[in-house]
C-alpha cells in the first residue's frame, strides 16, 4: 500500500514535465537582437546620389548685354534680346558638374551719340541715333556645384568663362549732322551710313567670365548670372583710345531632357 503515493507521485512528475516540452514545442523561438541598433558610435551614411553622369538640357531665358565704350568710340548701349540653346553637363562626385553646350542670342539696343559741332554757325544739334541688333553664338565653360536642400529641391551655383562668337552687329543709324561735322566724322574713319559693325570693325571673339547660380527642382531649373568683358572688341582703332567691350547678365529657364 505504500507503494501506491509514490507511484502517484512519478506520474504527475512525467505528466508536468510533458506538459512543460508541449509549451516549449509550440513556443516561437527568440530572436537574436542586433547589438548595433543602440549602438551611439554608429553613423548612417546616406547614398550617394550625384554620381559620374551626363546631364542634357534645353534652354531659354532672357539677356541684357552692355556695351561699355569711352572717349570718340560707339556709345554706351544696352542691347534687349532672348536666348535659346542646348547644354550638356558631365557630372562629377561631391556635387560638382562640368557644363559646355552651345546658345543662340539676338538682342537689340538703341541710343543717341551726341557730337560738338565743328560749323561755328551751325544751331542745329549734331548727333546719330544708333539702333543695332546683335546676333552671336554662345559657347559657355561652366563649374557647377549643387546643394541638397529638400527632397528634390536643390540649391546650385556656377562660375567660369564663355566665349561669345559674334555672328553680326547691324547698326541702322540715323544721322542729324550738319555737312562740316559729317565729313569731319568721315575724315576720322567713323562711319555714318548703316553698316554691319563685325564686317571689319569688331572682333568677333568676346571672352566673357561669370558667376550664378539658381534653383532646381526635378527636371527644372532656374538660374541668372552675370558675365564681365575681358577684352577690347575693337580691331580697327582709327582713332586713339576706341574702346569697346560686352558685359552684360540673364536670367533662364532650362529643362532636362536626360
Amino acid at each position: 500500500m505504500r507503494a501506491r503515493p509514490i507511484i502517484v507521485l512519478l506520474l504527475a512528475l512525467a505528466v508536468g514535465a510533458g506538459i512543460v516540452r508541449a509549451d516549449d514545442v509550440r513556443r516561437p523561438d527568440m530572436q537574436i537582437a542586433d547589438h548595433t541598433f543602440f549602438d551611439p558610435t554608429r553613423k548612417n551614411q546616406p547614398e550617394e546620389s550625384y554620381r559620374f553622369g551626363m546631364e542634357y538640357r534645353i534652354e531659354a531665358g532672357y539677356v541684357q548685354h552692355w556695351q561699355r565704350t569711352r572717349e570718340l568710340s560707339y556709345p554706351d548701349m544696352y542691347l534687349h534680346g532672348a536666348r535659346i540653346g542646348a547644354t550638356f553637363t558631365f557630372k562629377l562626385p561631391i556635387h560638382f558638374g562640368l557644363q559646355t553646350g552651345l546658345l543662340y542670342t539676338v538682342a537689340y539696343g538703341r541710343n543717341k551719340q551726341h557730337w560738338r559741332s565743328v560749323d561755328a554757325p551751325s544751331v542745329q544739334e549734331e548727333y546719330i541715333t544708333h539702333r543695332v541688333v546683335e546676333h552671336n553664338l554662345t559657347v559657355p565653360l561652366r563649374v557647377y556645384y549643387t546643394i541638397p536642400l529638400w527632397r528634390e529641391l536643390n540649391l546650385f551655383f556656377f562660375g567660369g568663362p564663355q566665349l561669345h562668337i559674334g555672328l553680326a552687329q547691324n547698326d541702322y543709324m540715323q544721322k542729324h549732322l550738319s555737312e562740316t561735322a559729317e565729313q569731319w566724322l568721315v575724315n576720322k574713319g567713323i562711319a555714318t551710313e548703316p553698316y554691319d559693325r563685325m564686317s571689319d570693325e569688331l572682333l568677333r571673339a568676346n571672352i566673357q567670365i561669370g558667376v550664378g547660380g539658381g534653383l532646381e527642382w526635378d527636371r527644372y531649373r532656374l538660374q541668372a548670372g552675370y558675365d564681365f568683358g575681358l577684352n577690347n572688341m575693337v580691331r580697327q582703332k582709327t582713332i586713339e583710345g576706341r574702346y569697346m567691350s560686352e558685359w552684360g547678365w540673364f536670367v533662364s529657364f532650362s529643362y532636362r531632357i536626360h
